[in-house]
């Protein structure tokens, strides 16, 4: 009779909904509650454990704990240790995980009818709006970083084909190439298709400010 392994060695077997279907597969491994808006905050960038919980309110640390480590194991993230003196842990999403913005994208563009109005209960973050945001913004053609200014904070944005390597970044960008200032509630106009970026540059919903040619184009120049 074969000998049994120690249970610490054992494989840990993740649920599954043992289907040979892609799409179940793809929930084995984001299916978890919290997994995808994991991704999410790791989309604009390395982030400790302690930023990743700050920003994620409801999670628990044992939860986030455990998502983290699925993650790696799934090879969707990795964790690696900053150089002196931050001498700190990070987290950031590999290039499988990173194949995950449209998804995320595409789940923005379908829930954004549901955020009518924000009830007393909710959190909120500057850059949970860059998602919504970032398809008003595809249609630039001019590649550089662009700030964002709302109510509720800063974050920055990639435009042209930076986008594709990191999208969005948390907190004003050190030398942006142009900055627009609107309100969460446009944002979600533009995510939903209601108006365009066009359109609400030159209704002055959206204040632009810089002179470079990101700031030209949108402008409309």
């Amino acid at each position: 009779m074969p000998r049994q392994q120690p249970a610490a060695q054992r494989p840990v077997r993740r649920r599954s909904y043992d289907q040979f279907c892609a799409s179940a597969r793809a929930l084995d491994s984001v299916g978890d509650r919290w997994t995808l808006l994991i991704v999410r905050e790791l989309l604009a960038g390395p982030r400790r454990y302690t930023d990743l919980h700050a920003d994620l309110p409801g999670v628990s640390t044992d939860v986030l704990a455990s998502r983290l480590k699925d993650m790696e194991q799934g090879g969707l993230a990795v964790r690696r240790r900053l150089p002196p003196p931050a001498a700190a842990s990070v987290y950031e999403l590999t290039e499988r995980g990173h194949g995950l913005l449209p998804v995320l994208a595409a789940l923005a563009e379908w829930g954004a009818p549901a955020l009518a109005e924000r009830r007393p209960t909710d959190a909120v973050r500057a850059h949970w709006f860059a998602l919504p945001l970032l398809r008003a913004l595809t249609g630039l053609t001019q590649e550089g970083v662009l700030e964002v200014r709302l109510d509720e904070g800063e974050f920055h944005v990639r435009t042209g084909r930076g986008a594709a390597v990191e999208p969005y970044g948390f907190g004003p960008a050190p030398q942006p190439d142009a900055r627009i200032t609107l309100d969460a509630g446009l944002c979600l106009e533009l995510g939903r298709g209601d108006v365009t970026l066009a359109e609400a540059v030159k209704d002055g919903r959206i204040e632009v400010a810089g002179d470079g040619p990101l700031a030209a184009e949108l402008r409309g120049g």
